[in-house]
């Protein structure tokens, strides 16, 4: 009440006269205004009044528009952007190159001797289908084949083939059985009709994954090849192993620098391996880091082209590389910023062994703007998960989001730790509903 008697108290005084009513007030207001509409609707003729009425009602409603659709902008935080293709003096990335086999088969192998037994064994069991043999597991007992075998190493993440002659009704045939329950196996595998040759059986291998060992809960990875099938679990088993040896045997037992990188060249000027920065990566082992910027002033680029960039002569020492752990042989490389950590297994790439590889660079930077402008966090300083990665100045990124997520699930139900590796490690493969044979 005391702001409407002010406002009205202010009009008398603007009108200098005793208008008490507001239909005086606003008489006085047309008479008095510059616009040109209600001036016209006090002092026309009625049918004048009413066409003036309409258009000042028209055009004032026009301008709120207006006024709406400017207000709306502000505040929506619209972003214009601009591009321009040209080229300027820029920081060099840094090149991070490692060895697609993480550890020197040398080194290793009194580690993994009993898992090469198994793998041996279990190779001899599975292209054993191929033969015209029926399906029949390897016994533990009473077998020269199996002896000496870790067979507790064996049944902490299995193999096992899946007889796919029955669609509906899978049986699964363990690889290794014993004596009881192997005649089982037998007599389940063998029931099928005897004019369907070796050919026509269907056989998957499978990774089989139980919340612990001898549940009865238990999920099936299949693989659509034994090569694949074998060298996913042949890298969970040597992970396995390898994880419980100190970090800094492990790094001895990998391939080091000055016996990787033999030429090392950058434009005109020669490098060599003390140029590199190395790290220890969990897939790949050691890498080493070019032009990382963690402890020097990182490099500038000032002209395009494959003879001002890095040239490198490397040596992968094939003749030393883990049987079954990897199908591929030569270098894995990634390019990135200056003191981020390279995730080699989601973007880096394989320069083949025997061969000239070369990679040209075409940047593209994309700044996303946080809040009010959208939704996305500029440094993950507001995201309620710890950055793993901060210590090499790593953004906010879908890799650092995915790793974070495992830390935490892990940390909620570390019980749960070993068949969260195992889940998250083996890769493509569906799951299979099947049934053991009794």
């Amino acid at each position: 009440m005391n702001l409407k008697k002010y406002f009205v108290r202010a009009l008398h005084r603007l009108q200098k006269g005793p208008g008490y009513t507001y239909k005086e007030l606003l008489v006085w207001y047309c008479d008095n205004t510059n616009t040109h509409g209600p001036k016209r609707i006090i002092k026309e003729g009625p049918k004048k009044k009413v066409m003036w009425f309409f258009l000042t009602l028209l055009f004032a409603s026009l301008v709120f528009w207006q006024w709406g659709i400017l207000i709306n902008t502000y505040l929506s935080y619209n972003v214009t952007s601009s591009l321009s293709i040209g080229f300027k003096t820029m920081k060099f990335p840094a090149v991070t190159v490692c060895n697609a086999n993480p550890f020197k088969y040398s080194e290793v192998r009194p580690l993994l001797k009993e898992l090469d037994k198994l793998i041996e064994v279990a190779l001899e069991r599975i292209l054993q289908p191929t033969h015209g043999d029926p399906i029949s597991p390897l016994l533990l007992n009473g077998s020269n084949t199996t002896e000496g075998l870790d067979l507790e190493l064996w049944n902490q993440i299995p193999l096992v083939l899946i007889d796919e002659q029955d669609k509906d009704n899978p049986v699964i045939v363990e690889i290794f059985e014993t004596n009881q329950s192997a005649a089982g196996n037998q007599t389940a595998a063998s029931s099928a009709p005897a004019n369907v040759t070796s050919e026509e059986k269907k056989y998957k291998l499978a990774v089989k994954l139980c919340s612990h060992q001898g549940s009865n809960n238990c999920t099936y990875r299949n693989f659509t090849s034994a090569a694949q099938a074998v060298t996913e679990w042949y890298i969970l088993q040597s992970t396995s192993i390898l994880s419980k040896v100190p970090l800094q045997e492990r790094i001895r037992m990998g391939y080091q620098a000055e016996d990787m990188i033999l030429a090392c060249l950058y434009g005109a000027e020669p490098c060599n391996y003390k140029n590199f920065t190395q790290i220890y990566h969990p897939d790949h082992g050691n890498c080493y880091i070019f032009n990382w910027g963690m402890d020097k002033e990182a490099l500038n680029s000032s002209n395009p082209g494959a003879e001002f960039g890095l040239k490198l002569i490397l040596d992968i020492s094939q003749q030393d590389y883990i049987p079954y752990l990897s199908s591929a042989a030569g270098a894995r490389l990634m390019l990135h910023q200056q003191k981020s950590f390279p995730f080699l297994k989601d973007q880096g790439i394989y320069a083949m062994a025997g061969t000239e590889t070369s990679i040209g660079v075409l940047v593209d930077e994309l700044e996303r703007m946080g809040y009010p402008y959208s939704d996305c966090t500029m440094n993950g300083s507001d995201v309620p998960v710890k950055n793993l990665y901060s210590e090499y100045n790593t953004s906010y990124s879908i890799q650092v989001k995915r790793d974070c997520k495992s830390n935490m699930a892990f940390r909620e139900n570390p019980e749960s730790s070993e068949n969260l590796c195992q889940a998250c490690q083996v890769p493509t493969g569906s799951a299979t509903t099947a049934k053991e044979a009794q």
